[in-house]
Order: C-alpha cells, then sequence, then structure tokens
C-alpha cells in the first residue's frame, strides 16, 4: 500500500512547505533535537573556504535517519484511527529511527534488515520492543522482503527514502543548518537512496536557489549518481563498502530520483581509501566517532575530490555513528 500523502497532481510532490511543518510536527512531539555545527579551522585554512561539519551523528539513535522515520509514523498517526503496524527494511539507521519513534508512540514495527547488516546496529535494534528479522544478502533483498510481509500481512511500508514525509523530515536537517548559517553557498549530502539528499537539497534550493548541493558516494556504491547521469534509473554493481548505509539500489519509481535530478548540482565519487581516512579524520582531530555512511562529504574534502573555491562556505552533513567497535579499531590502526 501507498501510505505517503496524497498530492494534488497540479502542484509539486513536496515544497518547503512541508519541511517547516515536518519540523514544527518534531518539535512538538520532541523526539529530537538540534544538532551542533562544527567548524574545521585547519581545513578552512588550507582551502581558504569556510568548512564547517553538521554532526548529526549525536542525534538520538545515532543518525538522522530519525528526523524522517519519526515524521512519517508522527503523519500516519495523524491520519489514521488506529495505530498502525509499519514495516520496515534497513541496512540498520532508518530501523533504529522506526524503532525508537514507534517506541515513543506506541507503535508495533518489524523491522527487517540485512543478513550481513553492522553488527552495532543490529545489537541496537535489538533493545527495542520491536519484531527483527535478518533476511537476504543485502539492502534490495531485505526490502523485497519487507514488501512481501506488507502483502502478507497488511502491514503499513514504511519506505527508508520513498516517501514523501520521510523526505519531509529529513529536510529538517537543512533548515537547522539555514537557521544558524544563512550564509551557506555549498552543502556536502551522503546519498544513498536519495531521501536525506532530495528533502536537503529541495528545501536548500527553495530558500536560496544559489546554494548549490553536492550528492557523495561511495565508488562501490552508485546507484544513484549513475541513475543521474543517465536520465532513468540503471543497474549497477554494487561492492562491499564502508559507507553500509549507502548501498543498494533504488526502489523503481522512487520519488527521490526525480526529485534529486531537479534540485541537485553535482555527484561525487569517493574511494574506500579516502572513506577511512575520513573516520580517523574524526577521531584524531575532533575525538568523535562517526560511521563510513557519514564522512563520504568530508572524505572529499580531505582527498580533494572535490574543492571549494576560496570564500565560500561549505557545510558537510555528518550523518551517523553506529559504527561496530571492530571495525572503527581496524580502521584506525590501519
Amino acid at each position: 500500500m501507498n501510505n505517503s500523502a496524497p498530492s494534488p497532481q497540479d502542484k509539486p510532490l513536496i515544497t518547503a512547505s512541508d519541511i517547516f511543518k515536518a519540523a514544527q510536527r518534531l518539535r512538538q512531539a520532541g523526539l529530537l533535537f538540534p544538532t551542533p555545527l562544527e567548524p574545521l579551522k585547519t581545513l578552512s585554512q588550507d582551502t581558504g573556504a569556510g568548512i564547517l561539519l553538521k554532526l548529526e551523528n549525536l542525534q538520538r539513535t545515532g543518525s538522522f535517519k530519525l528526523r524522517g522515520a519519526a515524521n512519517k509514523l508522527l503523519a500516519l498517526q495523524e491520519r489514521l484511527d488506529s495505530k498502525p503496524h509499519v514495516v520496515t527494511a534497513s541496512a540498520g539507521n532508518h530501523g533504529l529511527g522506526v524503532a525508537y519513534a514507534a517506541t515513543h508512540l506506541g507503535i508495533t514495527a518489524t523491522i527487517v534488515v540485512p543478513l550481513e547488516a553492522s553488527p552495532a546496529k543490529v545489537k541496537a535494534l535489538k533493545s527495542y520492543p520491536v519484531e527483527l528479522i535478518q533476511h537476504g544478502a543485502g539492502y534490495e533483498e531485505a526490502e523485497s522482503y519487507a514488501r512481501q510481509l506488507e502483502r502478507e500481512r497488511g502491514l503499513t511500508f514504511v519506505s527508508a527514502y520513498n516517501d514523501l514525509e520521510v523526505i519531509a523530515g529529513q529536510g529538517t536537517l537543512a533548515l537547522e543548518v539555514l537557521n544558524e548559517l544563512p550564509e551557506l553557498t555549498h552543502l556536502l549530502v551522503p546519498a544513498g537512496g536519495g531521501g536525506l539528499l532530495s528533502g536537503v537539497a529541495l528545501f536548500a534550493k527553495e530558500v536560496n536557489p544559489a546554494i548549490r548541493v553536492i550528492g557523495v558516494q561511495s565508488e562501490a556504491s552508485t546507484a544513484l549518481t549513475a541513475a543521474i547521469a543517465a536520465g532513468h534509473l540503471v543497474t549497477t554493481p554494487e561492492y562491499p563498502t564502508l559507507a553500509d548505509g549507502l548501498a543498494g539500489g533504488l526502489e523503481a519509481g522512487t520519488v527521490t530520483f526525480d526529485l534529486a535530478q531537479q534540485y541537485v548540482d553535482e555527484m561525487v565519487l569517493v574511494s574506500e581509501e579516502s572513506i577511512a581516512g575520513a573516520i580517523r579524520f574524526m577521531v584524531d582531530e575532533l575525538h568523535i566517532i562517526a560511521e563510513g555512511s557519514a564522512v563520504v562529504g568530508l572524505a572529499a574534502l580531505l582527498s580533494k575530490s572535490w574543492q571549494p573555491e576560496p570564500g565560500a562556505v561549505v557545510c558537510s552533513l555528518i550523518t551517523g555513528r553506529n559504527i561496530a567497535t571492530e571495525k572503527l579499531l581496524k580502521i584506525m590502526h590501519a
């Protein structure tokens, strides 16, 4: 079943107004809090640009995904006469967002994660009173099984990215950045299915069309980058990546593709080596833990895969911290 709020055909799918409404809804519910901006003094001096990190890895559940999940579940409560039983597929962080929001709202949730999901994320999910199912070799197989459960049990599917209310929730991240940093010129945004990227890009461009939005993916998982380049969804190979939360293909008909095409200025790919380097940078320079998916924008800056012009004001979104201890130690000792 399609649980996105209906949109009149003569209006855009989603606007900045929807993101303002999501921010108000989330604020009233008290399920999350604003996260800080951290200036990078040395990198700013080296580039001649003002570079800041938005530390969304400090958010509850350790990830920005709570924003979209909570906004979706709150919107469902507003529309439905009874509390839904929701089902979702996730590489881990979206599942944590759904689990947290569902627990606090008294909603029953079933969460499907791949068999290879991060042990840190699986362990965290097990701390919530949800039905956790590990199924499939990767995200796409997990999502297919979650869709099967939706049909067989009559559940309400909550997409990690292909949902307008999830996208609106993710877009509140841009609202926070611009409230604190109105002089912003560039946004570096991690991209997987494109929920965060499309929501952030839409809001930033509607507030200030001059802002340039750059989506960043690992070279190991390039579905959205390849689709934008081709002008349509394409099948791309998938390889193991430190950015596991960004891995996987795109659901047919996903709204994020059209939104990204319209609002995103550029896509950049970064190597696994540069992602590892960005994780080390976060620990060594800031004493902050961030996962691979969270630091691809920073990786682009450090590796010079993308370089700002002098005088630019750049914010890179650091989107999560849920990395397994063993993996973090291996990266730090490499």
